[in-house]
């Protein structure tokens, strides 16, 4: 049985700002410009926000620092800061705030400059003690040794890791504001540089500047914005470790534990789902979701995305934006998620608008597969 929260709450505004390279601009006026794309969208003011819920990768503070920089005094704030899948919680807390009556239109955020401000795939969350005398370069070091663990207990091969990072590469060549775009093939993934054994350049995802916004209100109110609204329909979060070490089992992730509460939560079966937004900081993260979301049995991933599966016209659809890998991921990637689900149900996605789009499915991942956070947003069709 749906929980009592599904469809209680909208996004009605939805913003970004500096995709891909934006010189000569900080990460928080990023932010700023992405916030105000969505209240434009919204046809709202600044004013009308009460609730900021904000994660960034270069404050320590962020609901502060970012409310602070919007001239804002929200009411209820919440600073949340689990990695990427950081803005998929704050889609399940601003609702919980909204439907509590703690506030009336909540804003998530996120903004980053990483690629011209000098960044590099290096994670600001720094290994554990236990791990510093192996010299790891986080996080790429751990989703390494994952990988490496999952080819030798299911026989994955770097070929099939290849065709994630294709079938991306064909999303992103719909969509102009994909910043990786252009031929790419199982060959040409295979011939790029190692970086960390057994994943390439061409494994990993791209460092790009990048900001996102979206409002959040009651669903009572949401047909008196302009825009389509998006309901929320459900989510859940789970974490089981925090360093890479201590991951009880390196080819299974939490999300084998958010996605079954957050499916109940949303009432939803996974016939339903339309569209997969999967955290493919990596090519094996979308392996790994793929089986942990219940979408192909576990170990079978690999073999599951050959032949153009998830890619355009396949029978999945997967990162219809391009993903992390092909299209955005400027430090923290979960907003992107929200922002190209958004996009689908409102039928705004241009060349790359599915037939269907009325479910769709956020899986966020923070730190070294350390968080999971799974979401569901749906058009009023299935309300």
């Amino acid at each position: 049985m749906a929980h009592s929260l599904r469809g209680k709450t909208a996004i009605v505004g939805m913003g970004t700002a500096g995709l891909g390279e934006a010189p000569g601009y900080s990460a928080m006026e990023l932010l700023g410009q992405s916030v105000h794309a969505a209240l434009s969208d919204a046809g709202m003011r600044l004013s009308d926000i009460d609730a900021v819920f904000a994660a960034t990768s270069s404050h320590a503070f962020p609901t502060l620092s970012v409310s602070e920089y919007l001239g804002l005094k929200p009411k209820y704030f919440d600073g949340t800061n689990v990695g990427g899948s950081s803005f998929e919680m704050h889609l399940l807390q601003a609702s919980l705030a909204l439907e509590a009556g703690l506030c009336d239109a909540a804003l998530i955020c996120y903004g980053s400059n990483q690629r011209t401000a000098g960044g590099r795939l290096v994670s600001m969350s720094e290994p554990q003690w236990h791990e510093v005398p192996y010299h790891p370069r986080h996080p790429i070091t751990a989703y390494a040794l994952a990988t490496s663990r999952h080819m030798y207990q299911f026989g994955t091969t770097r070929e099939m890791l290849a065709d994630v990072a294709v079938a991306a590469r064909g999303w992103a060549n719909m969509n102009p504001d994909a910043f990786a775009r252009g031929p790419l093939s199982r060959e040409d993934v295979l011939a790029k540089r190692m970086v960390s054994d057994p994943l390439s350049t061409g494994d990993c995802c791209l460092v790009t500047d990048g900001a996102a916004a979206c409002i959040l209100v009651r669903a009572e109110r949401a047909k008196d914005f302009p825009k389509t609204p998006v309901y929320f329909l459900g989510a859940a979060g789970a974490s089981w470790h925090r360093s890479i070490q201590s991951m009880p089992d390196l080819t299974v992730t939490a999300a084998s534990d958010s996605g079954p509460r957050a499916f109940e939560m949303a009432g939803v079966d996974r016939s339903d789902v339309d569209l997969l937004m999967l955290y493919d900081a990596f090519t094996i993260n979308t392996i790994l979701f793929l089986e942990d979301l219940g979408f192909c049995p576990k170990g079978e991933g690999g073999r599951f995305v050959q032949d153009g599966r998830i890619a355009p016209g396949g029978e999945l659809a997967v990162n219809t934006n391009g993903g992390g890998l092909s299209c955005v991921h400027p430090g923290m990637y979960g907003m992107f998620l929200i922002a190209e689900s958004v996009a689908q149900i409102r039928r705004e996605a241009g060349e790359r608008q599915l037939e269907r789009a009325d479910i769709a499915l956020l899986h966020g991942n923070g730190g070294t597969l350390s968080s999971q956070v799974t979401a569901f947003l749906g058009s009023e069709a299935v309300v």
